[in-house]
């Protein structure tokens, strides 16, 4: 099928539903400074993954 023979209304039951898989997070620690997590976006040092432009950092 190419996106000329594609019709939303149509064509949507022929696609199954997604499924996900989300882990538990064990969220152990916050900022002592809280202005500094909110800066940051998270106040848990665990969630704090800054973009560096590549697909994955550690």
């Amino acid at each position: 099928m190419n996106m000329r023979d594609y019709n939303y209304k149509e064509d949507f039951d022929r696609f199954p539903i997604a499924m996900a898989y989300v882990p538990w997070q064990r969220l152990t620690h916050i900022y002592e400074d809280l202005d500094e997590g909110f800066r940051i976006g998270t106040i848990f040092p665990e969630l704090d993954k800054p973009f560096t432009g590549r697909r994955c950092c550690n």
